[in-house]
C-alpha cells in the first residue's frame, strides 16, 4: 500500500519527465487528483517539537507516552495521538540499551589426570523423561563432546576396567 505523499512524488516524477498531464499521470498512479493538489494548512508545532526532542534528549528511556505525561503535567493541551505523530516525524525512538561487558580472556584449559583408572567428576541435570523414569542429562556444552560420545566414552571405560561404582 503506498501512502499518499509517495503518490505525490509519482505524479510530479510523470508530469516531469515524460511531461504528461496531471489526469493521465493521476490515472496511472491511481491517484485522486484532490488528493495531489492537497496542500497542508496544519501549524508547524516548532515550540511542541523542539520541546519533545528537548524531553526525549534529557529521558532516554522514556517513550512518547511518557513524554506526553511528562508535557501534559507542563500544561501541554495536546493529545496523545498528536505527541505520537510528532514523536514518529522527529525520528524519536527509545535509546537500546548497551550490551553488557563480556569477560575478557581465554578460558583456562581443563587439567587432565594422566592416572589409570583417576576419578573424574561430570556436572549432571536431574530430569524425568515422558515415562517418568529419571534421567541425568549432562551440561557439557555443545562446543566441547556430545552427549552421545560421552556416553560411548564411558562406555567404552567401563569394559575396559570394569565398574569400580
Amino acid at each position: 500500500m503506498v501512502g499518499p505523499a509517495a503518490k505525490r512524488d509519482a505524479v510530479a516524477h510523470l508530469r516531469k519527465v515524460l511531461g504528461m498531464s496531471e489526469r493521465r499521470a493521476c490515472t496511472l498512479v491511481a491517484a485522486d487528483r484532490k488528493m495531489i493538489r492537497y496542500q497542508s494548512r496544519r501549524p508547524p508545532d516548532i515550540e511542541l517539537r523542539s520541546r519533545l526532542r528537548d524531553l526525549a534528549n534529557q529521558r532516554r528511556r522514556f517513550g512518547y507516552r511518557r513524554l506526553f505525561i511528562l508535557l501534559r503535567e507542563q500544561g501541554e493541551p495536546s493529545g496523545i495521538n498528536r505527541v505520537y505523530r510528532l514523536y514518529r516525524e522527529e525520528g524519536l525512538t527509545v535509546r537500546k540499551r548497551k550490551a553488557r561487558r563480556r569477560a575478557i580472556g581465554t578460558r583456562t584449559p581443563i587439567l587432565v589426570e594422566a592416572r589409570v583408572n583417576a576419578r573424574w567428576s561430570l556436572d549432571f541435570v536431574h530430569d524425568h523423561e515422558v515415562s517418568g523414569m529419571a534421567a541425568r542429562h549432562s551440561r557439557v556444552t555443545s562446543s566441547t563432546i556430545s552427549g552421545k560420545r560421552v556416553a560411548r566414552e564411558l562406555t567404552m571405560l567401563v569394559e575396559a576396567r570394569g565398574n569400580r561404582g
